[in-house]
């Protein structure tokens, strides 16, 4: 699970007076959007043979709340949810029965459809507690106070056939002039109230990508072997969120390391990886 970023802008300070930096310099220290930024890795959307589908995974949510409806991804619109005082709140009622509220839907897991307003060729789709979704953006309106995030159903984890990739722009409301002072980790919990950061990884649940990997697993124990031997020869990858340990694991303990409060420096002989609050943050 992630690690609780506290990166206020308070502590900025303290460590700019502390290490003597810059205005300037302090200047570039990661606003709110960055860190959530990197502690949600986005979800990469193409196409192939079949229409839709995933290029590169993202961090791979659960659902939490029932009553979050969507519509698939084809559709030209996306339908926009608000979870505000602990309540998931629909932005329109198309699409459902009527008499049938959100709450309803969300006790009993599923919820009737009709055809969506919006596009005639598409119908709702209710998110269940429990599926598995991808972050597919991430705004921060300050003056709002909300930070939305874009959701992407992981239909290979929910086997989803045809899949649909059933989407929705969850609108994260926060109270008047709070959202400036809020540090990164206090919005994490909140959104996290709603979609959880899961700790089964889509290869495990049938990821989009997986598919293919999963099929050569299943062949045996030798194939498997041959498999990680195939992945051991592949370079070693960086990302954005990465942890000091993943950091350390794929390439070893750094040269120099510098502790700078929430901000480390670990320097390799070809590169420098800037951590804030144990995750990456830059590397040059």
């Amino acid at each position: 699970m992630r690690q609780r970023i506290e990166a206020t802008r308070a502590a900025a300070v303290l460590l700019a007076v502390a290490t003597g930096l810059s205005t300037a310099a302090w200047a570039q220290a990661p606003t709110l959007a960055e860190q959530l930024a990197a502690q949600y890795k986005l979800v990469k959307m193409g196409s192939d043979s079949s229409g839709a589908a995933v290029t590169e995974e993202g961090t791979l949510l659960e659902v939490k709340k029932g009553g979050i409806l969507g519509s698939p991804y084809k559709n030209n619109t996306t339908r926009t949810a608000t979870y505000q005082d602990g309540t998931i709140h629909s932005s329109d009622t198309v699409g459902k029965v009527k008499g049938i509220s959100d709450k309803f839907c969300g006790l009993m897991h599923k919820c009737p459809t009709t055809p969506d307003a919006a596009n005639n060729e598409a119908v709702t789709k209710l998110f269940k507690i429990g599926d598995k979704v991808y972050p597919s953006k991430i705004d921060v309106n300050l003056d709002k106070d909300t930070v939305t995030m874009g959701i992407i159903a992981c239909d290979s984890c929910n086997k989803t056939d045809p899949p649909t990739y059933n989407k929705v722009n969850m609108v994260f409301q926060f109270a008047k002039g709070s959202l400036g002072k809020a540090s990164a980790g206090d919005v994490e919990d909140t959104i996290g109230q709603v979609f959880a950061i899961s700790d089964t990884s889509a290869d495990q649940g049938g990821g989009d990508q997986g598919g293919q990997q999963g099929g050569q697993q299943q062949g045996g124990q030798q194939g498997g072997g041959q498999q990680a031997q195939q992945q051991q020869q592949q370079p070693q990858s960086i990302q954005m969120g990465m942890t000091i340990d993943q950091v350390v694991a794929a390439f070893g303990q750094p040269e120099k390391m510098v502790n700078l409060g929430p901000k480390q420096l670990y320097v390799y002989k070809d590169m420098k990886v800037t951590f804030i609050n144990g995750r990456v943050a830059d590397v040059n």
